[in-house]
């Protein structure tokens, strides 16, 4: 049953956190996700098969200490934001920011209410602010195409950027294959260092160890 949580749970914590790109492009300008009738939590239109289920499956079902997905990118039109210095900073940000915002509100509901919160009603808080701060950190390493890598992308000058740029655009021309290959290196090389660096943290805003 905690596995199906946990499954369940990183599904809809991954479409909170591209809804949350969508929101962010649309209130600086770019209405391409609204009107792409992406900025809703039905999970239907943001599913995508390998990044929604199959990865995800994998490594929970695996009992791996890494947590990861995504769902289908909600689109967005940078040339349409208001702010061209740090819009696109802002609207990558705005995915991890969602999720740690919610790692924190469980984490301290869990911290200040615990006591009084029935078993099972604690365990779903606990998981929550789990995934949502493993996943809002794992988005925030700067390598294409987590969104640390359009942040740094962005705020760098406009030379180093556009080195990234095309370095970004050259993944992007690969498929899946580097970022598997980035994952499968993640697993077998950082994936303890992260995850103790994210129990710690979350011991911290919970009180509770792992």
């Amino acid at each position: 049953m905690t596995i199906i949580l946990s499954f369940i749970v990183l599904i809809f914590s991954i479409i909170i956190h591209e809804v949350a790109h969508g929101f962010a492009a649309d209130s600086l300008g770019d209405p391409t996700a609204r009107l792409s009738n992406r900025l809703t939590l039905n999970p239907i239109p943001h599913i995508d098969l390998m990044g929604s289920i199959v990865i995800p499956a994998l490594l929970i079902f695996s009992g791996s200490t890494m947590l990861f997905g995504w769902a289908k990118p909600v689109p967005y039109n940078p040339y349409n934001l208001r702010n061209h210095r740090w819009g696109e900073a802002m609207v990558a940000i705005a995915g991890s920011a969602v999720n740690l915002f919610i790692a924190l509100l469980f984490g301290l509901l869990i911290r200040y209410g615990g006591a009084s919160l029935p078993p099972a009603a604690l365990s779903l808080a606990a998981t929550i602010a789990f995934v949502n701060l493993f996943l809002g950190a794992f988005n925030l390493i700067p390598f294409p195409p987590l969104d640390g890598f359009t942040v740094l992308r962005s705020v760098l000058p406009w030379n180093l950027s556009s080195s990234l740029t095309r370095f970004e655009q050259q993944m992007h021309s690969s498929g899946p294959v580097f970022l598997i290959l980035f994952l499968i290196i993640f697993s077998s090389v950082l994936a303890g260092p992260f995850f103790n660096l994210i129990a710690a943290l979350f011991g911290r805003i919970t009180g509770l160890g792992i």
